[in-house]
């Protein structure tokens, strides 16, 4: 991915990874726009980087996403760059009954919200001379972890949908990146001076380092270990898989 004059749309973007990114991407003269539920921390972010828009959105509310897109895209007709990020992560119990609410809202926001996000996004995206979808996941869509299960399953839902659409966009302008994080000193589970997790500098340091290259898989060195799991070479059968199903179609 170039790294620079691009517009870019990332959504949960006044905080963690989201403004790590967004800052990242602003500093190498790129049009930033972000998105997130809370004003108080849009703000924050654009006052801190001027040149940088905001929005709020709420992924739970689908004609949230399509207010939002529709104004964005009349906005800023050269946007070209998407960037899902926003997510919550809440502790479960998969051995026991699990909170309707809290399955409900990390489903909603994590897999229903970014697919539609993107869906609103993608046929203007189509139209760019080069455009990229960027989905933020987690290596626990790889190797969940067990008291977060149903934040893993969306983040391994995410992964599925991703190699999907990478299929079915190879022969356009736009791409589709993968982004999977490990354990980053984040808001999210209060892990900000958690000593095991990746500092975020570091992480957003090595993450646009990969991000401008292009490659499809965005990984830091501390992910590779997780990811290794089931293997990198899924896409090319990905790929294998779909090609032999059309071709007995037709």
């Amino acid at each position: 991915m170039i790294l620079t004059g691009n517009t870019i749309f990332i959504t949960g973007g006044g905080s963690g990874i989201g403004r790590g990114l967004a800052e990242a991407l602003h500093k190498r003269g790129n049009q930033i726009i972000i998105s997130g539920r809370r004003q108080s921390h849009l703000d924050a972010t654009t006052k801190a980087n001027p040149g940088m828009a905001s929005v709020e959105l709420d992924l739970q509310d689908p004609e949230s996403i399509a207010s939002v897109a529709k104004k964005l895209i009349a906005r800023y007709p050269k946007l070209n760059v998407l960037i899902n990020n926003a997510g919550i992560m809440q502790i479960d119990d998969a051995a026991s009954v699990i909170d309707d609410a809290l399955l409900v809202a990390t489903v909603n926001t994590n897999l229903l919200g970014t697919i539609r996000v993107t869906s609103a996004f993608i046929e203007h995206l189509k139209k760019q001379p080069s455009a990229t979808i960027i989905y933020n996941t987690s290596v626990l869509g790889y190797v969940p972890l067990a008291i977060t299960a149903v934040y893993s399953a969306t983040k391994a839902a995410l992964h599925s949908y991703v190699l999907s659409q990478r299929y079915k966009l190879k022969n356009t302008a736009a791409s589709v990146v993968e982004i999977a994080p490990p354990w980053v000193q984040t808001d999210l589970m209060g892990s900000n001076n958690e000593p095991r997790a990746m500092p975020l500098a570091e992480f957003i340091e090595e993450t646009i380092g990969v991000l401008g290259t292009d490659a499809q898989e965005v990984l830091v060195e501390r992910a590779k270990p997780l990811r290794n799991n089931p293997g990198r070479n899924e896409g090319a059968l990905v790929t294998q898989f779909n090609d032999s199903m059309l071709q007995q179609q037709s």
